[in-house]
């Protein structure tokens, strides 16, 4: 069973900014990706592997100077992001199989910045790699760039 919680955060100027950061740059690794494996398969080039997709959007993207920003956030943020994407075409493939029960499901399409429904996993460590453990409860309470959500 799978569980999702929503929380609402009241960051402050500094951790909007943070905030913002990741989610750009989630975004932008996500539109990469997309774009690449979209670009081979209009090429006629086989399917661009995970491993393959991270070392050229994420590692060799950070060596470069029109994308040395990646480096200013967690690497796990940038790698959920490739998760998700690898996840949307799962979906894809298994909907147009026929494999994926209920509706068809479309391609995955590019992120807009305008778009206000963003996310990033809360599985994010905090600053040191330790999980905190919250006190009075069984639960753990894990920093997303310096917002500790329960």
């Amino acid at each position: 069973m799978q569980l999702r919680y929503n929380f609402r955060v009241y960051p402050d100027a500094v951790q909007r900014t943070a905030l913002a950061r990741a989610f750009g740059c989630a975004r932008v690794v996500f539109n990469d990706g997309l774009r690449l494996r979209q670009q081979a398969r209009e090429a006629g080039e086989e399917y661009v592997s995970d491993a393959d997709l991270s070392k050229r959007v994420i590692t060799q993207a950070k060596d470069t100077l029109e994308r040395a920003w990646l480096g200013q956030v967690s690497a796990v943020v940038l790698q959920q992001a490739l998760a998700d994407l690898n996840v949307a075409y799962r979906n894809f493939f298994s909907s147009v199989t026929g494999k994926r029960k209920g509706r068809k499901v479309a391609p995955p399409r590019f992120r807009s910045r305008k778009d206000n429904r963003q996310a990033i996993p809360a599985s994010v460590l905090a600053p040191r790699g330790e999980a905190v453990t919250h006190p009075d409860a069984a639960c753990s309470t894990r920093s997303v760039e310096g917002i500790s959500v329960l």
